[in-house]
C-alpha cells in the first residue's frame, strides 16, 4: 500500500509540479529509503515518533546534516500531499525541525582560471561542441540540466539570446556573449551534422551517436579540462554558473538582474555571490594594505 502512495506522489511531481526526471529520482530514492525503514508499517498512519526515529538512524550512519536535512524536506512535502488530498488528517512531520546547516559558499573560478578551461585545442568536431557548450555555460550562467535539454529553436543566433526551460518548466530568456555566439555558430553549421550522423534529433548539443548529450559526460568532459589544464580546484558544470554569477557582480551587474539571468525564484539565493564579493574583497584587502 505504501508503494501505491508512493507512486501517486511521483505522478503528481511529474504532471502537477512539473519536475525534472532527476529531482524526482532523489526524491524517490529518499521515500523509498524511509519506507524501507517503516518496515511494513502503514506510511499514512505513523507518528512523529517514526519520523524522528528515522532521523536518529541516518545520524547514527554518520550520514551529514545536508543529507539527512533533504531527506526530512522530502518526508515534510509528501505529507502536505497526502494532508491536502484529504488521505491523512495529522501531518506527523509538521514539528519536526530541519538540521540547521552552514551556508556554505560555492566554489567560484578566477578569470584566468575560467580562461585556461575554455582554451579548448580545437582539432575535432567533439572539441568544437565542447567549446560552444562551455562559452555558453559561462556567457548566460545556465544550470548542466537546461544545458543538456537545448533544443536547436531554443538558440536565436540573430537577437544573441537562448530561451531556457528551468526549475518547474519556468522559462526565461537570457542573453549570449559575442563569442559564445561565435562558437555556437561554427558549431551548428559546420560540426553538430558530423554528430547527429542519420538520425533525427532537435537536441543542440550531441554525443558521438547522435543523442543528447548527458548530465554524466559533460561531468566528465569538465573533469578532463582542468586535469588536463593542471586546476587543483573541485571543479564542476555547475562551477562556471557559479564563477559566471560571482564575475557579474565583481564587475557591477545589480542583483536583481543576475537573479533573472539565473532563474532564481528568491534573491535570497542569489545572494550568496554577495558573500563570494565580499570574501573576495576582504582577501585582496589583506593582501595588498601595507599594514596588514
Amino acid at each position: 500500500m505504501n508503494k501505491d502512495y508512493i507512486k501517486e506522489y511521483e505522478d503528481y511531481l511529474r504532471i502537477d509540479k512539473k519536475y525534472s526526471n532527476n529531482t524526482i529520482m532523489s526524491y524517490m530514492n529518499d521515500l523509498n529509503k524511509f519506507n524501507l525503514f517503516l518496515d511494513n508499517k502503514d506510511i499514512t498512519k505513523i507518528d512523529k515518533t517514526a519520523i524522528r526515529s528515522f532521523i536518529e538512524s541516518e545520524k547514527n550512519r554518520k550520514l551529514s546534516d545536508r543529507t539527512i536535512s533533504h531527506d526530512l524536506i522530502v518526508i515534510k512535502n509528501f505529507y502536505k500531499y497526502l494532508e491536502k488530498n484529504n488521505t491523512i488528517k495529522n501531518n506527523p512531520s509538521v514539528d519536526i525541525e530541519l538540521p540547521k546547516l552552514k551556508k556554505a559558499l560555492p566554489h567560484v573560478l578566477s578569470l584566468d582560471e575560467v580562461d585556461k578551461i575554455l582554451d579548448i585545442e580545437l582539432k575535432d568536431k567533439y572539441a568544437y561542441r565542447n567549446k560552444a557548450m562551455l562559452e555558453l555555460m559561462y556567457s548566460s550562467g545556465l544550470r548542466i540540466s537546461e544545458l543538456v535539454n537545448l533544443k536547436i529553436q531554443d538558440i536565436d543566433l540573430e537577437e544573441d539570446i537562448v530561451r531556457v526551460t528551468g526549475k518547474g518548466s519556468k522559462m526565461r530568456i537570457v542573453p549570449i556573449g559575442d563569442y559564445a555566439i561565435y562558437y555556437l555558430k561554427l558549431y551548428i553549421n559546420e560540426y553538430r551534422s558530423l554528430l547527429i550522423k542519420s538520425k533525427v534529433s532537435d537536441y543542440l548539443f550531441l554525443n558521438s551517436r547522435g543523442d543528447r548529450i548527458s548530465r554524466q559526460a559533460m561531468f566528465k568532459i569538465i573533469k578532463q579540462i582542468i586535469r588536463d589544464k593542471n586546476i587543483k580546484k573541485d571543479v564542476s558544470p555547475h562551477t562556471l554558473r557559479h564563477s559566471f554569477a560571482s564575475h557579474m557582480l565583481e564587475n557591477g551587474a545589480d542583483l536583481r538582474s543576475i537573479q533573472e539571468l539565473l532563474g532564481h525564484s528568491d534573491i535570497s539565493t542569489t545572494q550568496i555571490y554577495t558573500h563570494i564579493s565580499n570574501k573576495k574583497i576582504k582577501e585582496n584587502y589583506e593582501e595588498s594594505h601595507p599594514h596588514n
